[in-house]
């Protein structure tokens, strides 16, 4: 029963990290947008702000929950080795978000209301790709967990 709950939990907060780093995916925001509302509702609003707070703590947790589904897996293989996968990828998103989003965000923290940046483009980029690649290895990471809660049941044929 720990296995289970251990892993619907990991699949919960898997799907409330993923979430928000999908909705990079869509090219409104990258493509779309004028300079002025992206600014706006990204730098001024308060949405990359708001994103760490909740972002952070949930990203954290989902590859602790992750982890720890792998530790009850240990003896269940393959299951143990998608759940570690699915850990490792999570951790690697994380990685990703500091080596790739970080640096933008602390640019993006220095704008003020005004003219548009002349960097902007390039930081705009930097921003949504970081966070697209975030996304990706969140996608990968939780199928890894989903096909780890589903590995001991593909050998017994239901």
């Amino acid at each position: 029963m720990v296995v289970y709950l251990t892993g619907l939990v990991s699949l919960l907060l898997a799907a409330l990290s993923l979430g928000p780093s999908f909705a990079h995916v869509f090219p409104p925001r990258l493509f779309v947008w004028a300079p002025e509302l992206w600014r706006e509702a990204t730098v001024f609003n308060g949405q990359f702000a708001l994103f760490a707070k909740v972002g952070a703590p949930l990203d954290v947790t989902t590859i602790l929950a992750a982890c720890f589904l792998s530790y009850l897996l240990a003896n269940e293989r393959p299951a143990f080795w998608f759940a570690l996968a699915g850990a490792i990828l999570f951790a690697g998103a994380l990685a990703a978000w500091f080596t790739l989003v970080a640096p933008a965000n602390a640019i993006l923290a220095t704008w003020k209301p005004g003219p548009i940046p002349p960097d902007f483009e390039a930081i705009r980029l930097r921003w949504e790709t970081g966070h697209m690649a975030v996304a990706a290895l969140k996608v990968l990471a939780f199928g890894s967990i989903s096909i780890a809660l589903l590995a001991p049941r593909l050998g017994s044929g239901t």
